[in-house]
């Protein structure tokens, strides 16, 4: 069990030390997969972006996700009863969303260019992939070099079916029974905006120093 998502973000950033290299970006997952990323970055001394995609729900469940959308793509897997009109008319309401978190978050410096870098996604934990999976179709759009995905933990099917579509996935625990993540932090608080720019800013203000 991680202390807190610190402690976790240590524990991962030392699986993810050969990537200290390459010329990467973390992508982090708000928001509680923001304070690990923020120590994965520290350490590996790479840039750190918010990941900003959000799932494309259907219109009778929205719960249920029949694809995902960025700032500048999407992705959709084809049902029937699902409208093109309908998919144009989620997708603006989405980016209006990611706008605003992008511009609480990242302020107006311009979005990392992804293509031909290790771009390594990082959350605080996965239960079924299936976000995730969203958030690596949007991703693969803009022609990364490699996606990593590393987490400090995951359920085993998750790992399974991330495995098959990103370069490698990269865990500390990947427990037989898998309870949901918070089960596996001492300290599982939801993480706030304020927090989340506590990181940002601290982080900016090490590579600028460095």
């Amino acid at each position: 069990m991680f202390k807190d998502r610190i402690e976790a973000g240590l524990l991962l950033a030392a699986k993810l030390t050969k990537y200290k290299d390459d010329p990467g970006v973390v992508l982090a997952v708000p928001r509680g997969g923001i304070p690990v990323a923020y120590v994965v970055a520290r350490e590996l001394g790479l840039p750190i972006e918010v990941v900003l995609t959000k799932k494309i729900g259907h219109p009778m469940n929205k719960e249920y996700a029949i694809g995902a959308a960025s700032l500048t793509d999407y992705f959709v897997i084809p049902h029937e009863n699902v409208s093109e009109q309908y998919i144009q008319q989620e997708l603006q309401d989405i980016r209006i969303r990611l706008k605003e978190m992008y511009r609480r978050f990242m302020g107006d410096k311009e979005p990392e260019n992804l293509e031909g870098k290790t771009v390594i996604v990082i959350d605080d934990g996965i239960a079924t992939g299936n976000t995730i999976l969203g958030t690596v179709h949007v991703l693969r759009k803009s022609k990364p070099g490699k996606i990593i995905v590393g987490v400090p933990v995951a359920s085993k099917s998750a790992i399974r079916k991330l495995s098959k579509e990103v370069d490698e996935v990269v865990t500390v625990v990947s427990p037989e029974e898998f309870y949901g993540v918070g089960a596996f932090y001492e300290d599982f608080t939801q993480v706030t905006d304020e927090q989340v720019m506590f990181y940002l800013d601290k982080l900016r203000e090490l590579r600028k120093a460095g």
